[in-house]
């Protein structure tokens, strides 16, 4: 591909930014960021025309740039983009859609625009359905950047004004690092009575609970899979104090986790939340999100009189691209796929495990996958500084990953469902080689950054 003709170049692309942008929009690499001109399926392309596999962009679920996503959205672009209080087909085409993948129960739909805005309002129809104000949250959680959200949301209060008398955190369900560990004989029961005596205390303080608000698997909290029961057992804690469960899958539905086509579903066929939120995948980079919920909690919304209306939400083109979606996932059997292919890498990464001290532990389910990279085995010591030099060498190696968790050691990969087996071995070898010259080579350096290592690329 011929590299491309930006008069600008990426020095001066980088120097606009920095002084149109506030430094608090970050980049990816920020020392060293890649200018993007264009991406194909599981490929990013910079202004050179190099070829970047990309690991971690849930974002683009079918694929960047899906040629039927892009001709749905051009087609109804064409004809008509208007809001939602015409009466029109797509918006409802969509909302049927939806519910032949969800449980019966979950059959009213509200369509928005953003993850972080489905979030608001499934706190907005808990409180009012509940006539409560509390939320139980899980600790080191992250459901959106709205005030309303960053409230709940200890990933981002811990480093603002802090944690509300209202907000209520219960430890993270994990098995690796958190209080009950792999060991434990009923793991599920343990972090579920732990959301019962958070529940408890706040009701001896006088308070009531609206929600309790959880990603289905928890990605900012480190890739985490709570134990199966564990949902189950906590919804029936938080209804029998009043309140609703909301599972945020944002980041991992529409067939991310291969098995089922929610992840709340690996929690059991008899479970079923009583709101469910949407975003991202959704409209594979078209602004689309929505809000599932009971008949219930929906008519206590519409006894305040009060309308809800969203400008952008549900328009014709976002149906038309969300419905695009929907089609592509099925005739392209891309939840089969991530099955398949996601069983493959995590196959392959436990062989890496074997070979190198450094992996702690691998965990995940369709192409939701976490690598704990760890400083020492007894300990369990998060490996920060190795990770984020494991980032930057597997970027020289036109390979794109990120890390996550308290303690930014956790290799996450959650990359567009089209991923395939050839880029699995590509993406392990490359880890491989890189782990084992970390290990021949810089073993010896203070700490593991390349402008102190200075070692090549693989």
């Amino acid at each position: 591909m011929a590299a491309d003709s930006d008069p600008h170049g990426k020095a001066a692309t980088l120097a606009r930014r920095r002084r149109l942008l506030s430094s608090s929009c970050r980049l990816f690499f920020p020392e060293d960021p890649i200018k993007i001109v264009r991406g194909q399926g599981q490929y990013l392309y910079d202004e050179q025309g190099a070829e970047y596999i990309d690991c971690i962009n849930n974002v683009a679920h079918v694929g960047h740039c899906h040629p039927l996503v892009v001709q749905a959205a051009h087609e109804q672009n064409q004809v008509l983009n208007t809001n939602s209080r015409y009466l029109h087909d797509n918006i409802v085409d969509f909302a049927q859609r939806l519910s032949e993948t969800l449980p019966e129960k979950l059959c009213v739909f509200y369509f928005l625009n953003s993850g972080s805005e489905a979030n608001d309002l499934a706190l907005r129809l808990a409180r009012q359905y509940t006539g409560h104000w509390d939320v139980v949250v899980l600790d080191h959680a992250y459901h959106g950047h709205l005030s309303s959200l960053i409230d709940i949301s200890p990933y981002k209060f811990r480093h603002l004004d802090g944690q509300k008398e209202w907000v209520h955190v219960a430890p993270l369900p994990d098995t690796y690092r958190g209080l009950y560990r792999e060991d434990h004989p009923n793991p599920a029961e343990a972090y579920a009575r732990e959301v019962k005596r958070v529940v408890s205390s706040a009701q001896e303080q006088g308070r009531q609970i609206a929600a309790f608000f959880a990603e289905s698997l928890p990605s900012v909290g480190g890739q985490i899979i709570p134990p199966a029961g564990y949902f189950p057992e906590v919804a029936e804690h938080i209804r029998k104090a009043g309140g609703v469960f909301v599972a945020d899958e944002i980041q991992v539905g529409f067939g991310r986790v291969g098995k089922h086509f929610w992840a709340f579903q690996l929690q059991g066929e008899d479970f079923v939340p009583d709101i469910v939120t949407m975003g991202k995948s959704i409209g594979n980079g078209h602004p689309v999100a929505c809000v599932a919920t009971t008949q219930a909690v929906a008519r206590a919304f519409e006894a305040t009189g009060v309308e809800y209306f969203n400008t952008f939400g549900g328009s014709p083109v976002s149906c038309a691209v969300g419905l695009a979606v929907l089609d592509v996932l099925e005739k392209e059997q891309l939840q089969a796929h991530a099955a398949c292919v996601g069983s493959f890498l995590i196959e392959l990464l436990e062989q890496q495990k074997a070979k190198h001290p450094i992996i702690g532990d691998i965990r995940g389910v369709g192409l939701f996958i976490g690598v704990d990279l760890i400083k020492d085995e007894a300990t369990r010591t998060p490996a920060t500084e190795e990770a984020d030099y494991l980032i930057s060498r597997l970027k020289e190696n036109y390979i794109l990953l990120s890390t996550d968790g308290p303690g930014r050691n956790v290799l996450k990969f959650k990359p567009p469902m089209c991923f395939s087996l050839d880029n699995v071995k590509h993406v392990v070898a490359k880890l491989d080689a890189i782990l084992t010259d970390m290990e021949g080579k810089v073993r010896s350096c203070e700490t593991l950054r390349p402008q102190l290592c200075g070692s090549p690329a693989v």
